[in-house]
């Protein structure tokens, strides 16, 4: 057994499992202390380094292409803090981090462990139901359904449609961008009928706008990779884009299907406009902005 324990967390390997365990101290990151113990199976590793630093060095660990969810929903834009596959290392325990690091990368040599992209994951992602509260309102994915709750302070339009339920079999993709403070962030479930939609976050009823809490925000990464774990690897996806009816059919923009779309999206725009949920304003910058994303 390797093993080196620090107060972000502790790294213990037994020769197949890397046992990630975040540590209980404040200053550990709340998503990092809700997503919990990660066991990350020695197929799913890449590389382990270990990066001496003058006063605390870090030990990172690559995964494989392709291998775990929560680093395909989240685009490696976690913030470091956040991050479960590095560890801060005071500089009197280097000599350890140092030695699991080798004990890790010996046994994907003597295990022959492929540095190529994985066909499957190799992770689970977190368990599921999951619910996270975020400045735009309340997220939850059972496992078969997403469903979306808008907060008092989201835009009136989310607000006039209602609760936003979307099925899994209907999802093509999730996309996260993190609220940075600085930039506001976006959680998107993209169907068939929005997949050329670029309307902005804070009026897309199928997005949540991150520009609240960046500590409570980060949670929404949870639900992004419980998803992304359901939904089809993305080896079986390359070159495809879907519809209705065959979600491996190559979409060509300017064919039926894009514009059946369009067609679908400003139906329900014009809707609401006729129902006065838009105003003459509204309607019109939206419906430029829907005409932007499908041209």
């Amino acid at each position: 057994m390797a093993e080196i324990i620090q107060r972000d967390g502790t790294w213990a390997f037994d020769g197949s499992t890397i046992r990630i365990t975040p540590g209980l101290h404040r200053c550990v990151p709340l998503f990092r202390q809700t997503y919990g113990e990660i066991s990350v199976p020695l197929e799913a590793v890449s590389d382990v380094v270990y990066e001496p630093e003058r006063k605390r060095g870090r030990l990172r660990m690559r995964l494989r292409e392709g291998a775990d969810p929560l680093l395909q929903a989240t685009g490696g834009r976690l913030p470091d803090p956040a991050d479960p596959y590095r560890l801060a290392v005071d500089a009197d325990r280097g000599g350890v981090a140092e030695y699991v690091a080798e004990e890790i990368r010996h046994a994907l040599l003597l295990d022959r462990i492929p540095k190529e992209p994985t066909t499957a994951y190799l992770l689970p992602g977190p368990p599921v139901p999951v619910s996270v509260r975020c400045s735009d309102g309340t997220v939850s994915f059972d496992g078969a359904q997403v469903r979306i709750d808008w907060a008092d302070t989201s835009d009136r339009v989310k607000r006039a449609t209602g609760p936003r339920i979307i099925a899994l079999g209907d999802l093509v993709q999730v996309e996260w961008l993190p609220n940075s403070g600085y930039e506001d962030g976006f959680l998107r479930f993209v169907t068939p009928e929005t997949v050329f939609s670029k309307l902005p976050p804070e009026r897309d009823p199928h997005t949540l706008d991150l520009w609240g809490s960046v500590r409570r925000d980060l949670l929404t990464a949870l639900v992004a990779t419980a998803v992304t774990a359901r939904l089809p690897h993305p080896s079986t996806r390359t070159g495809a884009a879907y519809d209705g009816r065959d979600r491996r059919r190559t979409v060509v923009p300017g064919q039926a299907d894009h514009h059946d779309a369009l067609l679908r999206r400003l139906r329900e725009l014009g809707e609401l406009h006729r129902d006065g949920v838009l105003t003459d304003e509204e309607f019109a910058m939206t419906k430029a902005a829907v005409l932007r994303g499908f041209s």
